[in-house]
């Protein structure tokens, strides 16, 4: 009898496990993935990409070539819900798709929800589509009016953030460069609530990227909440309504901060979609799919799940793209062992991982544990190689 395996999610875990089908196929398993975009960001190049250094097709794997080298079905859509008594998934534009096993891995998204108009008017990190959507839009229009002053805010301080808005200042400062217009026409604002930033790194990293920020013109504002995001339409209180600006935004801190901004981006905590709370799934408190280390769902055997959208009962870690890659293989294993009737072996992640972290000038901050470097160009070269290693494994499976 056939046997249907489902991947829901595109991300780091399951381009992983379709390679591998494709190089293991399994007699008897009809294999679908079901994703809303045909191409999945890498996340170790992102920042790279946002800041000029990588192009579109190199920090993307190709969904349509990696299913079809694993022979897997794919449909081009948005799972809205599970219906785990009769095993099927609920899409947004096509039937319900019947599985024997699931697989879930559909990422995370910063959480918007507690703080008025952030859903409505910033730009969340993820999903990366959309933030890039918006930032190609951001890039055309500078270069269309290189003259006019710009202010981006950028809520959150953890390494999401730092990153994003050092990649930014590169990229926009060179097209202000480009079109002889002073850099000092960009102001980028970066919000955190912790009077710290990188709360989950080590002192001297935080001292290092504060100092880096500080020196790149970067306006930090520390131990500062962000409780509301408003438009503003030509209000006489706003700094920036003499600059024929048709919306500006205004971001309220708990302080009574205010500051005006044309883009608003939000790199906050990951969270989990609220489709997930109706499912029946055990999740944590945040509302992550809780897995034994098997990878299984604590409640429902026959689902799994991986990267940013599970929590690890026994063993938990921070949602970070490097465990979402390491995941890829024993999740593999374990949904191979699943079909064929065999015991599945637990996967322990590693509990110290070498962070990489760009600054935004082709150098980058090299930390693990209490061990951490300064920036240097050699961090970037090693960080680039391992990049481009990790997209190298899927263009040469699929002819690219």
């Amino acid at each position: 009898m056939m046997k249907d395996l489902v991947l829901i999610g595109g991300g780091h875990s399951h381009a992983i496990v379709l390679e591998m089908f494709g190089l293991n196929p399994l007699p008897g398993v009809r294999l679908t993935l079901i994703t809303p975009n045909s191409d999945t960001p890498y996340s170790g190049m992102l920042p790279g990409h946002i800041a000029g250094f990588y192009s579109h097709d190199e920090c993307h794997i190709d969904l349509r070539k990696l299913a079809n080298f694993a022979q897997a079905k794919l449909y081009i859509d948005r799972a809205v819900g599970l219906d785990l008594n009769n095993h099927q998934v609920i899409c947004a534009n096509r039937p319900p798709v019947t599985f024997d096993v699931l697989s879930v891995d559909i990422g995370s998204t910063p959480a918007t929800i507690s703080v008025s108009g952030a859903t409505e008017y910033a730009i969340a990190a993820k999903p990366v589509p959309k933030l890039l959507q918006h930032w190609y839009q951001l890039l055309e229009n500078v270069r269309k009016n290189p003259q006019k002053p710009i202010n981006i805010g950028i809520v959150g301080g953890g390494a999401g953030g730092v990153e994003l808005a050092l990649s930014m200042q590169t990229h926009l400062q060179a097209i202000l460069q480009q079109y002889q217009q002073p850099i000092q026409n960009l102001q980028i604002h970066l919000f955190q609530r912790h009077e710290k930033l990188l709360p989950n790194y080590n002192q001297s990293v935080q001292n290092q990227f504060q100092q880096i920020l500080t020196k790149r013109g970067i306006n930090l504002h520390l131990g500062q909440t962000v409780s509301e995001v408003a438009p503003l339409y030509n209000n006489k209180n706003s700094s920036l309504t003499n600059r024929e600006t048709p919306e500006i935004f205004q971001i309220k801190c708990e302080s009574g901060l205010l500051v005006d901004c044309h883009k608003i981006f939000w790199v906050t905590q990951a969270s989990a979609p609220q489709c997930l709370k109706t499912t029946g799934l055990a999740t944590d408190e945040s509302g992550f799919i809780l897995v034994e280390d098997t990878l299984q769902s604590r409640t429902h055997p026959e689902v799994f799940a991986a990267g940013d959208i599970a929590t690890m009962i026994n063993h938990p870690r921070p949602k970070a793209g490097v465990f979402a890659v390491r995941q890829g293989k024993p999740l593999f294993e374990n949904l191979q062992k699943t079909l064929l009737g065999q015991p599945l072996k637990p996967y322990i992640p590693q509990r110290q991982y070498l962070s990489l972290i760009g600054t935004g000038d082709k150098r980058a901050i090299a930390s693990k544990g209490a061990l951490t470097s300064p920036p240097h160009q050699f961090f970037w070269c090693w960080k680039d190689w391992i990049d481009r290693r990790f997209m190298a494994r899927f263009g040469e499976k699929i002819g690219d």
